[in-house]
């Protein structure tokens, strides 16, 4: 057998954005089915679909480097329920993708720096990219079409509640899974 093109923690890593792209597509399809006909309940069904294929496009990136995904229980997004409660309304769950895609591309941002990063995850660093840069804009977009129902200001609060609850969750995460992800800031030469 040849020399292993990704390590153990890439592997988790992958493997770790995968998990955490079916956890989008799950509750995006759930939303997706229960909000009314309208612009929102298309641009959300458009967003599970995108959330399903970057799952898929996770899957065949890691076969594409000869390595098959890790099965893991818990999802970045799983953690937000009990930093910052369950959303009570579509305002409050499109506030919560808002910060969570921002995070989302903030991380694959990052990863996509790293020197001499294998060519298949760099392609699917690139490619979801695109599709994130949408879901950021469309979920601006729907915010503001809500202000007149709920309010800037209750919007601009609820994002900024979410923004926090985001910090917690990912200093966790960091802490967690320091031994998993400190060869991602490694490689990028400590940034």
């Amino acid at each position: 057998m040849g020399q292993k093109m990704i390590d153990e923690n890439d592997i988790w890593v992958l493997s770790y954005y995968r998990v955490s792209e079916i956890s989008g597509a799950l509750f995006f399809g759930r939303i997706a089915r229960s909000v009314k006909p309208g612009p929102i309940q298309h641009d959300l069904t458009k967003h599970f679909s995108d959330e399903a294929l970057h799952a898929w496009y996770w899957t065949d990136c890691l076969e594409r480097l000869g390595e098959k995904p890790l099965k893991l229980q818990e999802a970045y997004q799983d953690q937000y329920l009990s930093a910052a409660g369950l959303p009570a309304n579509i305002m409050e769950i499109l506030a919560i993708t808002q910060v969570f895609e921002q995070r989302v591309i903030q991380q694959y941002a990052r990863h996509s720096q790293i020197p001499e990063l294998q060519i298949p995850v760099l392609e699917t660093l690139q490619r979801i990219m695109i599709d994130e840069r949408w879901h950021i804009q469309w979920v601006a977009d729907a915010l503001r079409s809500l202000a007149p129902e709920f309010g800037k200001d209750l919007i601009d609060q609820t994002i900024q509640r979410y923004r926090q609850a985001d910090q917690e969750v990912y200093s966790k995460t960091l802490q967690e899974h320091e031994e998993r992800i400190v060869h991602l800031v490694e490689k990028r030469g400590g940034k």
